[in-house]
């Protein structure tokens, strides 16, 4: 169930770049996936007689994370424009990391030694499978090519990591439906208003640019649901165990169906990061 989850995450990364490649934008993809996967959640949230009714503070908070989801969802959906889809999940995938540092610097549980030896693990497989060093050494010419795809997913990083410290510490007892609803609302309300205001939306060109706005809504809708869901009943380990298997099932999606191949160092690379924040996770309690 949680390799499914994962790999559904990356169907939903994937789709998102065959959309923009047949026309559609980052705005037009985030707007569509964030309605309707709060649509789809409000129905569920209707037919299950959930109250929708919220105290005041814990609206206040829910929205400050959804801020942080629209921000997180605009950054890594421009790094998957940019560059191979797989890197930008690797660059995304620090997450567990920074995660770790907030929580220290916000007065929570020093990291443990493991988790302070495998982050330059991780740190090194990424620069390996983003190959940081290019085919002639010429590390400012790599930076031009991938650099800003990278900043992108880092940024996407650093706003899920602080939205799933403020998740534990303000929303953990809120059922999951609900959290997620509140979300979606929250990143859909921001996208639409900004993309009107902005001119910013572009639709799909063709058909198959539809279907693949239609299918990222589907993937992302029901991964997304089911992870916040799951998120108040699962440990660190199978937390990350659902989160750090995306960007490996990624390498075959975008393989199979976009024709991203990358070097066998690249991909060793790739098992480098997600087997040190495996490893990382397994040690917390």
């Amino acid at each position: 169930m949680l390799l499914a989850i994962a790999a559904v995450f990356g169907s939903n990364h994937v789709a998102a770049r065959v959309a923009f490649d047949h026309g559609s934008n980052v705005t037009t993809a985030v707007a569509f996936r964030s309605t309707g996967t709060a649509l789809f959640v409000l129905a569920l949230l209707v037919l299950n007689g959930i109250s929708l009714r919220i105290p005041g503070r814990t609206f206040a908070h829910s929205v400050v994370v959804g801020l942080l989801i629209a921000v997180q969802s605009y950054c890594l959906y421009s790094a998957v424009a940019l560059i191979p889809v797989a890197l930008a999940l690797l660059a995304f995938q620090t997450f567990p990391m920074l995660l770790a540092l907030i929580s220290w610097t916000a007065g929570g549980e020093r990291p443990t030694r493991r988790v302070l030896l495998a982050m330059p693990v991780a740190l090194v497989g990424l620069a390996l499978a983003l190959d940081a060093w290019g085919k002639s050494g010429d590390i400012a010419g790599r930076w031009a090519e991938v650099g800003a795809g990278v900043l992108w997913a880092m940024g996407a990083s650093v706003s899920f990591a602080l939205a799933l410290y403020l998740i534990t510490r303000w929303l953990g007892s809120m059922d999951g439906r609900l959290r997620s609803f509140l979300f979606m609302s929250v990143v859909a309300v921001v996208t639409l208003a900004g993309g009107t205001l902005a001119g910013g939306f572009a639709l799909p060109v063709d058909g198959t640019g539809w279907l693949a706005l239609a299918l990222l809504t589907v993937f992302y809708g029901s991964a997304i649901t089911s992870m916040f869901v799951l998120l108040p009943r699962l440990g660190a380990v199978n937390n990350a165990a659902v989160l750090n298997f995306e960007p490996i099932a990624v390498l075959g999606l975008a393989w199979l169906i976009l024709g991203q191949a990358v070097a066998p160092l690249q991909i060793a690379g790739a098992f480098i990061v997600v087997g040190a924040i495996a490893w990382m996770g397994s040690g917390r309690r």
